[in-house]
C-alpha cells in the first residue's frame, strides 16, 4: 500500500492530512515521518521536514506531486485535479504554490511557531 508521510510537528500539515478524502485515506497509508521506518521508505527526516513525501514501492514524489497521488486516488473531480497537476504549464503553478504554502505554514490557519520550516533542515527539540 502506498504511503503518504507528513510532517507531525506541524499542526497545519495535521490538519491538511484530516482533510484527505475517505476514498483515497482508505488506498493510503498515513503516517507522521517522527513515527515512520524512513529507512525502509528510502526517506530522510531532513526530505520529510521540507515536504510531504509519497512512497509507492521505490517510486518517491513530494511536494506538490504528493499532493496529486492523493488527488488521483480521491475521486471524480479531485481526480482530474490531481492528474492536471502533473502535466505543465499546471504543474508549474502547484509547484510554485506548494512551495509558498509550505515556507508560510506557521502563518496559515491551524499553524503555529513549531510549523515554520528550519534554515538548516533540523528542527530543534
Amino acid at each position: 500500500m502506498p504511503t503518504l508521510v507528513f510532517d507531525g510537528d506541524c499542526a497545519f500539515c495535521t490538519e491538511c492530512v484530516e482533510l484527505i478524502p475517505h476514498r483515497a485515506a482508505e488506498q493510503l497509508t498515513i503516517v507522521p515521518w517522527q513515527f515512520a521506518d524512513l529507512p525502509a521508505l528510502g526517506l530522510t527526516p531532513y526530505q520529510c521536514i521540507q515536504a510531504l513525501q509519497f512512497v509507492d514501492g521505490a517510486r518517491v514524489v513530494s511536494g506538490h506531486k504528493a499532493v496529486a497521488e492523493v488527488l488521483r486516488r480521491s475521486g471524480w473531480p479531485l481526480k482530474a485535479l490531481g492528474v492536471a497537476m502533473t502535466v505543465p504549464p499546471v504543474s508549474w503553478l502547484a509547484a510554485l504554490t506548494y512551495r509558498a504554502v509550505a515556507a508560510n505554514r506557521q502563518r496559515l490557519p491551524g499553524g503555529t511557531a513549531a510549523c515554520a520550516m528550519p534554515r538548516d533542515g533540523v528542527r530543534p527539540h
